[in-house]
């Protein structure tokens, strides 16, 4: 059995939630692994950052996300409101800001000692809800997934731009 490792850089862009269409990514390690028959997880080790399978759609809002992603926006608003004021959910507490403040880059998620910088509790909820990894099978030295079937990584903290991280793990022989 073989395993082989591959971590992509990603850029989110904050404001929305930033969805990246990852499946070429996905695709190429698979054939760089050399890997015939097996599994492929993709996962985020980001706690407000999912990875989901869906199928990849034509139309674009005038923001750039694919009609199903807008609806997905739309779903989880409804049940999971953006963080907007410091009453609306448990998280951030006071004892998460004051650790927050010790960390040695505390001015990067407090900027200027703004505690509504970490507002980002929907984004952690979100990203529960959507999950952290999805498995997928290695058949022939390919994605086993159908034509229409893409792999996206989605960061929903919109709180600043980010560099993120997601790794790709394949198993097999």
């Amino acid at each position: 059995m073989s395993v082989y490792k591959e971590q992509l850089q990603l850029q989110s862009h904050g404001k929305t939630p930033s969805y990246i269409n990852i499946t070429p990514q996905v695709k190429a390690a698979i054939e760089k692994s050399g890997i015939k028959e097996g599994i492929c997880v993709v996962i985020s080790p980001h706690t407000t950052c999912g990875v989901f399978f869906e199928e990849f759609v034509h139309d674009f809002t005038e923001n750039g996300d694919e009609f199903l992603q807008a609806d997905l926006n739309d779903v989880l608003e409804k049940i999971i409101p953006a963080h907007v004021s410091a009453d609306q959910y448990r998280y951030p507490g006071p004892k998460h800001y004051e650790e927050v403040e010790k960390w040695p880059d505390a001015e990067a998620y407090l900027p200027g000692g703004d505690r509504m910088a970490l507002f980002n509790g929907d984004a952690h909820l979100r990203a529960t809800v959507i999950g952290s990894s999805q498995t997928f099978e290695v058949a022939d030295g390919k994605l086993g997934v159908g034509t229409t079937g893409y792999v996206y990584f989605v960061d929903f903290d919109r709180t600043r731009p980010r560099t993120r991280k997601c790794k790709i793990v394949i198993i097999g022989e």
